[in-house]
């Protein structure tokens, strides 16, 4: 799967806000190129952390995941605590605890493709489903 396609999926939810950091936007250059997805049918951006990104190139103080030169890492809110420890967060195609962010619930697909897209989907859908429930929480 493509960063383009990931993001015609996610958007394809309904409701979701992509903010898409770019040089001149004010945002921080390490960010240029990443995609971020937030529940936000009324366009506003919600308090809080997005549900899905999608990192074009390894953060500092994150373990390595050799991304950069086309290869992207997907990160989702998977609302589940205590992700057992990656131990290489290099590997391809394989869904695993976030790197950093695995002890919070976060999972991720470094260059998602066959074998993981279905459970992409999966995990992408009720990511949404969660946020749209907390964007709707927050509401009344």
């Amino acid at each position: 799967m493509s960063i383009d396609e990931i993001t015609e999926y996610v958007e394809s939810l309904g409701g979701v806000l992509t903010l898409r950091p770019e040089p001149g936007d004010g945002t921080p250059e390490i960010a240029w190129g990443d995609r971020f997805f937030y529940y936000a049918p009324d366009g506003v951006l919600p308090p809080g952390q997005p549900f899905t990104t999608i990192v074009t190139k390894d953060y500092p103080d994150e373990p390595s995941a050799g991304l950069g030169d086309g290869v992207f890492r997907v990160n989702i809110d998977a609302g589940r605590r205590g992700q057992e420890p990656v131990d290489d967060p290099a590997l391809r195609d394989v869904v695993q605890a976030h790197p950093a962010y695995g002890h919070l619930g976060w999972v991720s697909v470094v260059q998602p493709g066959e074998r993981t897209s279905g459970e992409l989907r999966k995990l992408l859908r009720d990511a949404h489903a969660a946020a749209k429930h907390r964007w709707e929480r927050r509401r009344t």
